[in-house]
């Protein structure tokens, strides 16, 4: 299954196609954060850490100091964390999971941060038009139905020549994953139903950033491949992440000789000669600048 991307409008926030359950995605973030008094989902942190220092290297990168920084789909701070004093005032973090934006102190932030619980399919109702000179979003972006929506709110509330820092999943996350467990429901089940979330690719978001007004654009990808004893640790470290399955009218649920089939089905297409299997996460990183007068051109 594929985020048909035409089916998008060019008017403002339309949200006539719609792909993910997002009240599921903020209770799956929830649990996650809440499980073990947030020990589990810390365990998981690795996988945004890391591609939060990807993307602050990219930061650096710029050579500016902003008067603050509206980290959009912040979770617990993963980006937050990592900006020092000299490159923000200040920092807004805005999550729509209460339990995942609270989940750490303010005393491992190096900057005052403030926390806005909300939608981030929703920016214009808590952020004022204009008011921001650098939004960042660390791999929060492929779970947002109307992506071109809430793009266009990003370079709605970005001062003039401000600064658009992101990463997201892409198409080919996972594909050891989707492949095993098609693998599976075929022989067992006799059909498929998408199990691992529909995502976009790096000619698609190029095009939406450039629909959604941005100039300047930067679109990179990187692969990250973390190696698992089995699927079965996969799945349970995506559970703790709050990465699990939320497409409307997809059945959440496999038999358990199919999950056991879809294990077999991993090792034999993907494992490696030391009996792990490998997980690839595809990422997208982007940038984007809010047009104005003086600004240089491509």
């Amino acid at each position: 299954m594929k985020r048909t991307l035409a089916t998008f409008a060019d008017s403002q926030f339309n949200q006539s196609y719609v792909v993910f359950d997002r009240n599921a995605k903020r209770l799956q973030r929830d649990r996650a954060a809440a499980k073990n008094d947030g020990a589990d989902h810390r365990t998981v942190d690795y996988l945004r850490n890391e591609v939060a220092e990807r993307m602050i290297e990219r930061l650096l990168d710029v050579k500016r100091k902003y008067e603050s920084v509206l980290d959009v789909g912040a979770g617990p701070g993963h980006f937050s964390r990592l900006i020092e004093s000299k490159l923000t005032n200040k920092i807004l973090m805005l999550e729509m999971s209460e339990r995942s934006l609270h989940r750490d102190p303010d005393s491992e932030f190096d900057v005052p941060v403030v926390r806005i619980h909300a939608d981030e399919e929703n920016i214009l109702r808590v952020i004022e038009p204009s008011s921001q000179e650098a939004v960042v979003s660390c791999l929060s972006l492929h779970w947002i139905n109307d992506l071109l929506g809430a793009l266009i709110q990003i370079r709605e509330v970005l001062k003039p020549d401000g600064l658009f820092l992101g990463a997201l999943l892409g198409r080919d996350t996972l594909f050891e994953l989707r492949t095993a467990l098609q693998v599976a429901e075929l022989e067992r089940e006799g059909g498929i139903s998408p199990h691992v979330s529909p995502m976009t690719d790096t000619g698609d978001i190029t095009n939406l950033l450039g629909r959604a007004g941005f100039t300047l654009l930067t679109v990179d990808i990187e692969d990250i491949t973390v190696k698992y004893p089995s699927m079965f640790e996969l799945l349970e470290d995506l559970q703790n992440m709050g990465e699990g399955n939320a497409v409307i009218g997809s059945r959440h649920l496999l038999h358990r000789d199919t999950l056991i089939a879809a294990s077999a089905a991993y090792q034999a297409l993907h494992g490696n000669e030391d009996g792990t299997v490998p997980a690839t996460f595809q990422v997208i990183f982007l940038i984007g600048w809010k047009p104005a007068a003086k600004q240089p051109t491509q």
